[in-house]
């Protein structure tokens, strides 16, 4: 669960992920991961590097420090940060001992005591491939309906069923504790871990005392690194097993270390909250985050909807909370046919692909699997991937598949077009199309004649350049 611009701002890229997705998913959290392994949502959501990259050959570049490491490019990051040029980078790795040291008064104002810090810090040093990873620019673009495709895959499906069967007693009692459905916990494992096969392979403390001293994000680096310390100092996962993905998130459902600290529970009674080695833990603390974020017992997250003809697809915004009745009394209706159970309950419309692809009425329920990581995509195939897990079908209306999905620099000019035309996007162009972005879609369609369904299309950028 990366909390960073891992967890908290991912954008679309699928690069080696595409093999890695089909691998049938194996056991818990000690399950070797393959040399090099990473989570495989940090392929997924853009959160490897592209490109080729080869070592650095500026005098005083210093190395990744273990052997068979890919080394650190020696480039700058192309955010553009004052962080993240080369000079600053080195500059940072050549202060990286006087910087970890000087994280020791705030290391024992949290109880870390002088002998770990010593032995968990001598030796220390940065992975300079990290400033690679945290500026990656994605290179591939790949449609919502992909991410559904690949992630609520038969394999998976069929291996969640067998872990929740396998481990029933473990669930129910969870579910008895935290009100969070098992299927949903089960999902959060398989889709961020592939059922603890792909949990990544790099040091935890390594790689968030790297962050915490070089690049752009030290500031909120540090905090994930003190964390680090505070889960080894309590022993509550030994060293060699916090391992995880490059930004630090760790176990089958990919904690942050101060995540970790504020939702992982020792629900097997043994005095230590292992959410790497002991199932209870890793299930447990996975719904106490849920549980914390809002999950409402006893609710799903969504429906999958039919909208009628002539919609008025302004009313498609996440701010736009009505009940279920007062949608269906707008003509929207369930896509199985059913009756909505709870018609008092509160929900938004969502068209992730415009209204020639499914739409769904979401409920609060689904705004808290977005806090686990505010990626629609990744929320709709958590929830979707429970509900096939738990037997229900696939995704009724079809994708508009034929659409040709934006390049980024496609989605920075249409940005740039938005600007222009005086529709305000929330932002400075950026290439990512979000909530505010979406709005100003909208308002352009409206304007121009068109459903304004927000669909960032090829069709649309054309006509904003026509115009």
């Amino acid at each position: 669960m990366t909390r960073t611009t891992t967890r908290t701002g991912t954008t679309p890229s699928v690069r080696a992920a595409l093999v890695a997705l089909t691998v049938a998913a194996g056991g818990l959290a000690g399950t070797a991961a393959p040399a090099g392994a990473q989570s495989f949502l940090d392929d997924l959501f853009g959160r490897r590097a592209t490109g080729s990259v080869t070592p650095a050959s500026t005098p005083g570049t210093v190395p990744s420090g273990l052997p068979g490491e890919r080394p650190w490019s020696g480039e700058s990051g192309s955010s553009g940060h004052p962080e993240m040029t080369a000079q600053a980078i080195q500059a940072a790795a050549a202060r990286f001992p006087a910087c970890v040291q000087q994280m020791w008064p705030e290391a024992a104002r949290r109880g870390v005591r002088r002998q770990n810090f010593d032995a968990l810090t001598a030796g220390l040093t940065p992975e300079l491939r990290l400033m690679d990873l945290m500026d990656a620019q994605p290179e591939f673009t790949k449609a919502f309906w992909d991410y559904l495709d690949l992630l609520v895959s038969d394999a998976r499906i069929k291996r969640g069923r067998e872990i929740l069967a396998q481990h029933a007693a473990t669930f129910a009692a969870v579910e008895k504790a935290y009100g969070v459905d098992r299927h949903i916990v089960a999902a959060i494992w398989g889709v961020e871990s592939n059922f603890g096969t792909q949990i990544g392979d790099r040091s935890v403390l390594r790689s968030t005392a790297t962050l915490a001293c070089v690049g752009r994000r030290q500031a909120y680096f540090r905090d994930e690194f003190l964390a680090a310390l505070e889960i080894l100092d309590r022993g509550d996962v030994v060293p060699e097993h916090l391992k995880g993905s490059w930004a630090g998130a760790f176990g089958p459902t990919q904690f942050m270390p101060t995540s970790f600290k504020r939702y992982a529970v020792d629900f097997d009674g043994d005095g230590r909250r292992d959410v790497v080695d002991s199932m209870p833990d890793m299930i447990a603390s996975t719904a106490n985050n849920l549980k914390k974020d809002g999950w409402e017992p006893g609710r799903t997250w969504g429906y999958e909807v039919v909208v009628p003809p002539g919609f008025d697809y302004l009313m498609a915004d996440g701010k736009r909370w009505m009940t279920l009745q007062d949608w269906a009394r707008l003509g929207i209706r369930r896509a199985s046919g059913e009756a909505f159970p709870r018609p008092a309950d509160k929900a938004y419309l969502l068209v992730p692909a415009g209204r020639r692809g499914p739409a769904f009425l979401m409920m609060n329920n689904f705004r808290a699997i977005m806090k686990y990581n505010p990626a629609e995509a990744y929320a709709l195939a958590i929830g979707h991937l429970a509900d096939r897990m738990r037997g229900g079908g696939p995704i009724v209306q079809p994708w508009p598949r034929d659409e040709r999905v934006l390049t980024a620099a496609e989605r920075y000019e249409l940005q740039e077009q938005l600007v222009r035309r005086g529709f305000d996007i929330g932002s400075e162009p950026n290439g990512r199309v979000g909530p505010r972005t979406r709005a100003a879609i909208k308002r352009f369609q409206a304007a121009a004649g068109l459903p304004p369904d927000g669909f960032a299309s090829a069709a649309l950028l054309d006509r904003l350049r026509s115009r």
